[in-house]
């Protein structure tokens, strides 16, 4: 499996505290059959994302494992205003890898309209913005809809592994379901950030979404669609989000 949202980078935001939990973090992964590890730190108003010296940070990391799980440079993305103006002129900056996908991160406050028209910006760009845990946002849980309409401009959606089992509470559970239901989910990822309360495991909600979905589906989640981010191909697993199922 390959994990495209994690906290694991030491020191850098809320995610992992000290080298020894992101040490740690890895080897949790690792033991959960999780191969490959996308480095996710923030990038918002109150952890500024330094490229150069995250990349210092995650060799690093990559050192102390060993060779697996394998590590990607990538970033929680959020939508502010000022991370949109630069995004738009260095996409580069904040992709995962050498690819042209983008982690991006509404606010629980506020989804202005106009977001549409950043997504679209984005992918006429070439970038393909991967809509990170919606199944959380309260106001996304009572306007699901948006979500399928974003997903039909050409965005993709990661939905919390630990959402599906039930670790967020029933009503983000329903509403992650509501979306796998409707083939409007592109990834499962763990936006892990310590190894106790969100740690870095997806073969739970891997055997979830089995249920739900059935094994391809799942297998893709994990598997092939985060396998495709990393190497920078086409999603092999893309659905038209169902209206209603």
């Amino acid at each position: 499996m390959i994990d495209i949202h994690c906290h694991v980078l030491p020191e850098v935001d809320d995610g992992a505290k000290s080298w020894e939990i992101a040490e740690e973090m890895c080897r949790m992964a690792k033991a959960d059959g999780i191969e490959h590890i996308v480095a996710t730190p923030h990038a918002n108003h109150r952890y500024p994302y330094d490229r150069v010296k995250l990349s210092e940070l995650m060799e690093s990391l990559q050192q102390r494992v060993g060779e697996l799980p394998r590590l990607t440079l990538g970033c929680d993305f959020h939508l502010s205003y000022e991370n949109i103006q630069d995004v738009l002129l260095h996409p580069d900056r904040y992709v995962i890898g050498s690819s042209r996908y983008l982690l991006v991160e509404l606010s629980n406050y506020s989804v202005p309209p106009q977001i549409a028209d950043t997504y679209t910006k984005l992918i006429t760009m070439g970038i393909t913005p991967i809509i990170t845990h919606p199944e959380r946002n309260p106001i996304l849980q009572s306007t699901p809809d948006r979500i399928l309409q974003w997903i039909e401009l050409g965005c993709a959606v990661q939905v919390t592994a630990s959402a599906v089992t039930g670790a967020w509470g029933e009503p983000v559970k329903q509403s992650a379901e509501w979306l796998l239901k409707r083939e409007a989910v592109h990834f499962l990822a763990s936006d892990a950030h310590d190894t106790k309360r969100r740690p870095p495991v997806l073969s739970a909600a891997r055997n979830v979404v089995e249920g739900i979905c059935g094994a391809d589906i799942a297998d893709a989640l994990v598997n092939g669609n985060p396998q495709a981010v990393v190497l920078g191909k086409t999603l092999p697993y893309s659905p038209q989000p169902a209206a209603k199922k």
